[in-house]
């Protein structure tokens, strides 16, 4: 059993869990007994997960994902088959967290278990190779990502996206769905601005370390484009730090945490500096991780110095909510609804900021059903799980159907993407936007 377990002078439940044999956890990142033990098994998570909704099955919810983590320590069940297509089933969104009433950190034990996965199961041969080389060679590495990004925007500009649709030869091997949800690569990556320096206009306000991110730099470069010019807008001068890297948020999601703690030390190392007020980040999925250093590095050398940076880090919303919004020059009279993404409204608790936000630019906005619902885009989910992804995304459409909105915002890259490829799927023609994109329209 993990040293973490409660000895036999527990209460009799815990004694049984004793009795059960050795632990299939070892090596480092296993789940530990007093992440798990939190868990009284009330079932008020059940109907919060995206999953369990979609399936209908407890192994499927995060009760049951926990009951397989004790079985696993108690030595009753083996890390096989069944124990990983459920945890891999996860999409990590944390809505769970937010519905339990005992304070469960849920992300915590599932990322644990997916580490445990990757050291001790061995997955078919083309799977170990393409999430070694995307996970450990090319993600975390600018070069290869911009490299990458590279071969992609030959792909879509040359004519051969658009033959490979066209043939069905896509649909023929099954990738019709995932090639969809491919973001437009830039024909100017941001990562050439990496160590600029972007004054503020009229009165300084704040000075903030901006973290570019990685699939941002190269698909997303628009988005940072206009961070900077809302926050320069917002009397804040915007550094980019040389040095900074990935998050380590898609590495810590699928088991890879010694790379993503690789990551940290890099971000933490470019960009914990006096000088600045605020690290900021607009990816929900990254600032989620970017918080998280504490945890990822708790047991290394830098912990307190992770702690630090965590401290720092906000959202672009968080930011300019606590600042205090400059008057735009002008407003929207648009009617609008925002969808929370799962690792801004469960991972960093920021929900109201982004909609006050939306208000003081005069959009009129409409809840949808199931707001902080996860779209189902998670990270690399949508590729990795995308019968599934699609279903819950699909009830995402249905949710935002209910509503007269002229226009979705939300917070994440990610979420774009997904809602973008659901209104496709629904022939809908609403536009999908970024907070920060629609404020500096305003500007």
């Amino acid at each position: 059993m993990s040293s973490d377990t409660p000895t036999a002078g527990a209460a009799g439940h815990d004694r049984h869990v004793l009795e059960m044999g050795e632990s299939h956890f070892a090596g480092p990142d296993r789940p530990s007994w007093d992440l798990y033990a939190t868990c009284v098994h009330c079932g008020l998570c059940l109907n919060h997960c995206p999953t369990y909704r979609a399936l209908g099955m407890e192994m499927d919810s995060p009760r049951g994902r926990i009951y397989q983590v004790l079985q696993v320590d108690a030595g009753r069940l083996p890390i096989g088959d069944s124990f990983v297509t459920h945890i891999d089933r996860c999409l990590d969104c944390r809505a769970c967290e937010t519905a339990c009433p005992s304070g469960v950190q849920y992300g915590h034990i599932v990322e644990r278990a997916r580490a445990q996965i990757e050291q001790h199961y061995k997955r078919p041969w083309p799977a170990r190779l393409v999430r070694s080389i995307f996970f450990r060679h090319v993600l975390g590495n600018p070069v290869r990502v911009a490299t990458t990004a590279r071969l992609l925007r030959l792909y879509q500009r040359s004519g051969a996206q658009r033959l490979a649709r066209a043939s069905g030869l896509l649909r023929l091997l099954g990738m019709s769905e995932v090639e969809a949800l491919q973001p437009t690569i830039d024909d100017h990556f941001f990562f050439d601005q990496i160590g600029k320096v972007f004054p503020a206009e009229g009165e300084l306000r704040a000075r903030v370390a901006l973290h570019a991110g990685c699939i941002a730099s190269v698909a997303f470069s628009a988005l940072n484009h206009a961070t900077i010019r809302v926050l320069t807008k917002n009397g804040v001068e915007v550094w980019v730090p040389p040095g900074q890297n990935c998050c380590g948020a898609l590495q810590a999601h699928a088991g890879f945490r010694e790379e993503a703690r690789r990551l940290a030390r890099e971000n933490i190392a470019a960009m914990l500096d006096d000088r600045f007020d605020a690290i900021v980040t607009n990816a929900a999925g990254c600032g989620s991780t970017l918080k998280d250093y504490g945890d990822l590095l708790h047991e290394d050398a830098r912990h307190e110095r992770a702690e630090a940076f965590a401290g720092k880090v906000k959202d672009v919303t968080e930011f300019l909510q606590h600042l205090g919004l400059r008057q735009p020059t002008r407003t929207l009279n648009l009617k609008a609804a925002y969808q929370d993404p799962c690792h801004l409204a469960h991972g960093q608790r920021v929900r109201s900021e982004p909609r006050d936000l939306l208000r003081r630019i005069g959009l009129k906005l409409e809840e949808m059903p199931n707001a902080d619902q996860c779209c189902g885009s998670a990270g690399s989910y949508n590729v990795t799980q995308n019968e599934l992804s699609m279903k819950i995304l699909d009830a995402k459409m249905k949710d935002i159907a209910t509503t007269s909105a002229e226009l979705i915002v939300t917070a994440n890259v990610g979420c774009m993407l997904q809602l973008r490829a659901g209104m496709k799927r629904i022939g809908r023609l609403t536009p999908v936007k970024h907070v920060v994109e629609v404020l500096d329209e305003c500007y």
